[in-house]
């Protein structure tokens, strides 16, 4: 094991919720699923702006702004520069990062100027197991956004979920075609099933868990390996073992359409366990 003693705290901010008409299983912001989640077309900006402050009192680095659905329309990319410039301006030194689906080279080009530091886009399985999980686009098209992160400069985000049905071998394969992207940071998430989805159960155990952060670390060695959703049902009073493990960064507050731990829950038993944060 590698165990971390500087850690990374990142936050989330669904700016646009519950909207998306992909058919992902695993999503309960697609509208075929009909979840019981908060469903809104745009947050205020100032609203945004006052939780991005909060988030920065509690030690986050990173500040990503999330859209609901395939990729970036022209509405959304200008909603999105618009956030991200405004934030910028009351934050200038965050790393601001858009998780907003497949983008082009110029759409990233132009959240590039609006302030955005980073993007992120996941692969969320291997590429012999995603027309599985998702008919309504392709992984192919995915990795295609990764690349075209990579090519404009901007810092990449690039992750998946583990335990949708899939297979070690596909775990190894997303595992693989992540550390061929490069990515300064690599989430970790851990399926949270949800009653609405057809996808109903989480196929892992806390040890194969821990076991898939090892291995993450170990093929794809990112400079932040994060564990995200799902952190706190997959390893519930173990959950901060993940250190010890490999990963050094998390999602501190609420995920996109579930709760996470208060910040200062997780800041109060980092700093009991004897981490530091970044």
């Amino acid at each position: 094991m590698i165990e971390n003693k500087r850690i990374y705290l990142c936050a989330i901010n669904n700016i646009e919720s519950g909207t998306c008409a992909e058919d992902c299983k695993f999503c309960t912001q697609s509208v075929r699923y009909k979840a019981d989640i908060p469903r809104y077309k745009r947050k205020e900006i100032s609203q945004i702006i006052d939780e991005a402050k909060i988030a920065v009192n509690y030690g986050a680095t990173g500040y990503c702004l999330v859209t609901a659905g395939a990729g970036l329309t022209e509405s959304r990319l200008e909603f999105v520069c618009n956030v991200a410039k405004a934030v910028k301006k009351e934050i200038p030194y965050i790393n601001l990062i858009a998780c907003n689906g497949l983008a082009t080279i110029e759409q990233l080009k132009e959240l590039q100027r609006s302030g955005v530091n980073t993007y992120n886009h996941n692969l969320e399985s291997s590429k012999e197991y995603y027309s599985t999980i998702c008919t309504t686009h392709n992984w192919e098209d995915r990795y295609k956004t990764c690349q075209n992160v990579n090519s404009v400069g901007l810092n990449l985000v690039c992750g998946g979920i583990f335990g949708m049905g899939e297979s070690d071998k596909d775990r190894i394969s997303m595992l693989n075609s992540i550390a061929s992207l490069k990515p300064m940071t690599v989430p970790l998430n851990f399926f949270h099933p949800n009653e609405a989805l057809p996808m109903v159960q989480n196929t892992l155990n806390k040890d194969i868990a821990f076991n898939l952060i090892s291995k993450a670390n170990e093929i794809i060695n990112p400079k932040k390996l994060m564990v995200a959703g799902g952190r706190e049902i997959t390893f519930k009073e173990n959950q901060y073992d993940i250190f010890k493990y490999g990963a050094n960064a998390i999602v501190i507050g609420d995920y996109l359409t579930t709760a996470g731990n208060s910040a200062s829950k997780d800041l109060e038993n980092i700093k009991r366990l004897g981490y530091d944060i970044v």
